[in-house]
């Protein structure tokens, strides 16, 4: 297999103890086996760190990094990106499966479009593992469908370090993740998708991301912060081109999903 260079996985944890063994073995099953894991713990009061120590003292490729004070997971993504030695970074939450030829292809298809952001399809599944439907991803999003559309799953995320240097999390505790696709977006002006599912994104009751209505200002935040629009702005952006959007995606997935 050609080697594209080191790919530094970046995954925050808390409190991950009972899927974070299935998410590591995902990764070290990879057929891709140039890449480092960079584990960020936000002060676990589990078993999480230990299961990590554990796998680092059988596999170097594996690090754990431990914050001082619970700051949240864009905070703990810095942290590890920080540390990151590879060419590419790629993001992996401590819930989530990659398939095994997940770096594999993506890193290909990079390769061979020259494009230094790709993303992919992806399954999900309840908190039991079990799947429940598919994220078809588009064949490409550009910077412009990327503010009105947050179209990528961040666990299908891979961006070049070496054409787009590191770029790190904006400073929100919640929709930081669609601040920095938009961060990668407005310096590769386009990402590059795979049709191909390449991950498993588990649905929990307790996730942030699963709190929709309650994640309406944030939305609005990585408009005012990211983007430094004005408040008026930064609604009418939400109300008028983002809601739109969402809603033809939900509807786009259920009729997938039928």
């Amino acid at each position: 297999m050609q080697d594209y260079g080191l790919v530094s996985i970046i995954t925050p944890s808390y409190n991950c103890e009972r899927f974070i063994r299935q998410t590591i073995e995902s990764i070290i099953s990879q057929t891709y086996t140039n890449w480092e894991l960079l584990v960020a713990d936000d002060c676990s009061t589990d078993s999480t760190r230990s299961i990590v120590e554990d796998y680092a003292a059988v596999d170097k490729r594996i690090k754990l990094f431990k914050l001082d004070v619970n700051s949240g997971a864009g905070v703990a993504r810095n942290e590890a990106i920080r540390h990151a030695r590879g060419r590419y970074i790629a993001f992996c939450d401590s819930d989530d499966i990659w398939l095994r030829d997940k770096l594999a292809v993506q890193l290909q298809v990079m390769e061979k479009t020259g494009c230094p952001v790709a993303y992919a399809s992806y399954i999900t599944c309840d908190e039991d593992g079990r799947y429940n439907g598919i994220v078809v991803a588009y064949k490409e999003i550009t910077y412009r469908e990327i503010l009105r559309d947050d179209s990528i799953g961040f666990l299908t995320c891979i961006y070049d370090v070496e054409k787009l240097g590191k770029v790190y999390l904006p400073d929100l505790r919640k929709r930081q993740d669609w601040g920095l696709k938009i961060r990668l977006l407005s310096k590769s002006r386009k990402a590059v998708g795979v049709i191909e599912p390449l991950a498993v994104y588990r649905l929990r009751g307790d996730s942030l991301s699963n709190k929709k209505l309650g994640l309406v200002k944030f939305n609005v935040r990585v408009y005012r912060e990211v983007l430094n629009y004005n408040p008026v702005r930064a609604w009418l952006k939400f109300l008028f081109d983002f809601m739109p959007h969402y809603f033809a995606k939900k509807l786009r997935l259920r009729i997938i999903n039928q």
